[in-house]
């Protein structure tokens, strides 16, 4: 996402070309990726795979070069390259080994002459119809949360108001349709030989969730982009749009008292969208990982890992090693767990973050104690905590900030300008507050 939001704050005529997906691994004659390398962990942890086996996971895991395997960040980030329009069509859904890679990166050499000529730029094609393109693909493929924390971010650069919720309602109206890891059984190789990334947006476009007269780096609209697409009866990689695997997005937004600027949740592959549980708080990631690795949580508790976020951590970590421990442990059901920071693409469970406002700025999250009652609700797009205003009031009286281990030096800065996880999590004025752009220099 850095990459395209720097395309479109300089606004230089460019094509955006994504470095491919490593291949699968296999162990015992399934497909693996990093993923499950993170959850063997948390198998490991308790007495479920030996040291042996995790070594043989560990190994088996990432053959090749390229970006982990499945719809995780890098990958969702990708499908969110194509259907915006900042990337060539099948381009972003080549493995990294494979060569035809050479011939996209020849032909975005091409067409980034045309676009020079045709003075088409990266504002022209990052629209408000474009954005919500781009949150459509996330949710129909189950994609990474952090979706909705990059969306925001590049809309920033293009001065287009573009927050969390306005991604979450896209994902609210948007079937999950492709069958992918971590909620799913395929990952990106897969996807790119079923006929890849257009032949998702193509049943996308024929059913209504895609603005099809998004212009693109082709010189072409997005539906002129999707014409010569035909519908590959022999996979099972992607459904057709009116025949989806959920009626609603892989990915969900939340808001509520404990919340009020929102929250995201992957939803994909749960059973369960609701639960409700005692607080259990710890105030970095770390101490909630020692405490999981112990295996020093009980069943039916909401762990909350807080003064993680854009502030607070400084930087907003992803919690991947936490979450794949929980799961690895076979709890992924049995507990929630919220933060105010990060989780990586591939995790899995019912686990909720970038909840906002943050606890370093005195956002709920950092009021909460052990044993307060989180109420969540995926289906409805709630979590709540239930105390009453006037008890949240008094402890937002006695509240005080936790100074971070960076009080100097570029991660001390970065903390003093950036914002909320629900706008993108920028730290400047954006698009909106230009006089002039970098290409118009």
């Amino acid at each position: 996402p850095g990459m395209m939001m720097a395309m479109v704050r300089l606004n230089v005529p460019s094509i955006f070309i994504y470095g491919g997906s490593i291949l699968p691994g296999t162990w015992r004659g399934n497909q693996i990726t990093v993923q499950d390398v993170f959850e063997a962990v948390g198998q490991h942890s308790v007495g479920k795979l030996t040291d042996e086996e995790l070594t043989e996971v560990e190994q088996a895991a990432c053959p090749s070069a390229g970006s982990c395997g499945a719809q995780f960040t890098a990958n969702t980030m990708a499908t969110v390259a194509e259907a915006i329009g900042l990337a060539l069509p099948y381009s972003c859904g080549a493995p990294a080994p494979y060569e035809i890679r050479d011939r996209f990166c020849y032909a975005a050499g091409e067409k980034v002459m045309e676009l020079v000529a045709n003075q088409i730029r990266p504002r022209d094609i990052v629209t408000r119809k474009a954005l919500e393109n781009a949150a459509a693909v996330v949710a129909a493929t189950g994609g990474s949360t952090n979706g909705a924390l990059h969306l925001p971010a590049i809309a920033h650069e293009a001065g287009i108001e573009f927050d969390l919720f306005d991604v979450a309602e896209i994902f609210r109206k948007t079937p999950y349709i492709a069958d992918l890891k971590p909620g799913g059984k395929y990952v990106a190789k897969d996807m790119f030989e079923a006929g890849g990334i257009p032949l998702l947006m193509k049943t996308m476009l024929e059913h209504g969730y895609l603005h099809g007269d998004c212009m693109t780096v082709t010189g072409r609209t997005l539906a002129e982009n999707m014409d010569k697409v035909k519908w590959n009866d022999a996979q099972d990689v992607v459904r057709p749009a009116n025949n989806p695997i959920t009626v609603t997005g892989g990915v969900v937004g939340l808001k509520g008292s404990l919340a009020p600027e929102g929250a995201i949740v992957k939803v994909a592959g749960m059973k369960n969208q609701k639960f409700t549980g005692p607080a259990r708080c710890f105030d970095s990631e770390e101490e909630c990982f020692e405490a999981v690795t112990k295996r020093d949580y009980k069943e039916g508790e909401v762990l909350v890992i807080r003064y993680e976020g854009p502030k607070g951590g400084p930087g907003m970590r992803e919690m991947l090693a936490t979450t794949a421990a929980i799961y690895g442990q076979g709890m992924g059901d049995k507990v929630a767990l919220i933060t105010d920071g990060r989780f990586s693409g591939a995790t899995r469970g019912f686990c909720i973050g970038h909840v906002g406002p943050e606890a370093a700025v005195g956002g709920p999250i950092g009021l909460l104690e052990d044993g307060d009652i989180i109420v969540i609700d995926a289906e409805a797009g709630i979590m709540d905590v239930q105390l009453s205003e006037e008890e949240l009031e008094a402890r937002r009286k006695k509240w005080k900030p936790r100074e971070t281990d960076y009080q100097s030096g570029a991660l001390w800065k970065y903390a003093q300008e950036v914002g909320s996880a629900r706008y993108g999590a920028v730290t400047h004025p954006g698009g909106a507050k230009e006089t002039h752009c970098y290409a118009d220099i």
